[in-house]
């Protein structure tokens, strides 16, 4: 039976299923689809909040007035009821101030829905690189702490969470804003919910392009440093204000890791900063700006943790530039492994350099403690 948003109990065994699972769903609540549907209008389109590869959002309100979020799940997936709460209730578990909160379910039928807090600003895609008429202008003091509080919650499901999770798809749509422009990770849980057949990019491989590792989106090799790759195009979406996904720069119409090295290597890395910031520290954007390159080097080996690099965001420190090597980029254009991690100028060759670069480098080489 193919995924509605529309349906009932498939049988008297999936109800007893689901009563019996409710014993040991001790941190999430158990909806009634007649009672989403009353919460979202009967899925008025009004109520449609947003939408991607795992599903379409209303925004509802409870009986007791709470506003929440509501995902109607798309995914083909066959797992069962059991299986489904079972997951949903380890998701539950995971708890952190950067992360938005799960408050529930819904399982009839064919039916598979999540209930969220609801967060008024919505996600930083829309505050920050939306259309006008929906932007929030943020300083840079906002930008900053926005860049912390989103390496804190990653940080945290990469080293902290039982059992540690990769996120997979960091960007600026899964990142939302509550009242106070405070950071929490959206569906930092899905991607061990669902089969890989859903996916925005391939059979394989979950994630957005422009945010994509290469190793990842070409080997299918995933690791905490896919996150960390995620994290550092994020940090050039918030500082530039610009679309990874959908910009291109220059003549050569770069991607925006690219832009930003081309930037570096000619000594105008400063241009990246969004033009509306007529006001920041130049010394702190600049750092912000390294650590992205730090975060998107081709070798996974040689991009920090997440926790080295909340260090890195928040300290006074001298950045090792010498260990910095060239971002690789995917391009999903190019029917060549090797023409993916090579950026226009430097060609094949910068392949081979970064297949031999696999060696770890410590976080003391990578940087240098400032006195305060």
């Amino acid at each position: 039976m193919g995924f509605s948003c529309f349906g009932a109990f498939e049988s008297s065994k999936d109800r007893r299923e689901i009563l019996s699972q409710e014993l040991v769903t001790n941190n999430v609540r158990l909806f009634s689809y007649n009672s989403i549907r009353s919460a979202t209008g009967h899925f008025h389109p009004s109520n449609k909040i947003g939408g991607g590869g795992f599903g379409v959002v209303y925004k509802g309100v409870l009986r007791d007035g709470t506003c929440v979020a509501i995902k109607c799940l798309s995914a083909e997936s066959k797992q069962g009821t059991k299986e489904f709460l079972t997951e949903i209730n380890m998701i539950s578990n995971i708890r952190h101030p950067n992360l938005v909160h799960l408050i529930g379910c819904c399982v009839e039928g064919s039916n598979r829905m999540l209930v969220y807090e609801y967060l008024e600003n919505n996600s930083l895609a829309s505050a920050l690189l939306g259309s006008k008429g929906k932007r929030i202008y943020l300083d840079w003091p906002e930008r900053a702490a926005i860049c912390l509080g989103t390496a804190s919650g990653l940080a945290f499901l990469h080293q902290e969470a039982e059992p540690h999770i990769v996120h997979r798809d960091i960007k600026a749509s899964n990142l939302l804003l509550d009242e106070n422009l405070h950071p929490k990770i959206g569906d930092f849980g899905l991607a061990k919910l669902f089969p890989d057949n859903v996916t925005h990019l391939s059979t394989r491989v979950a994630g957005t392009i422009g945010y994509l590792a290469p190793e990842y989106a070409l080997l299918g090799q995933l690791t905490t440093k896919v996150d960390v790759y995620s994290f550092g195009v994020l940090l050039l979406e918030i500082i530039s204000g610009r679309s990874s996904s959908k910009a291109a720069f220059g003549e050569d119409m770069l991607m925006l890791v690219e832009w930003t090295w081309k930037l570096k290597e000619e000594g105008r890395l400063l241009e990246i900063v969004d033009p509306e910031l007529t006001e920041y520290p130049e010394p702190e954007a600049m750092r912000f700006i390294k650590v992205a390159l730090f975060c998107t080097q081709t070798s996974s080996q040689q991009r920090p943790s997440m926790k080295q690099v909340i260090e890195m965001l928040s300290k006074d420190v001298n950045l090792n530039e010498k260990l910095l090597t060239e971002p690789g980029v995917y391009r999903p254009q190019s029917s060549k492994k090797a023409a993916a991690y090579a950026s226009p100028k430097r060609g094949k060759q910068s392949v081979n350099h970064f297949a031999l670069a696999n060696q770890m480098h410590s976080f003391q080489s990578m940087t240098d403690m400032l006195p305060r």
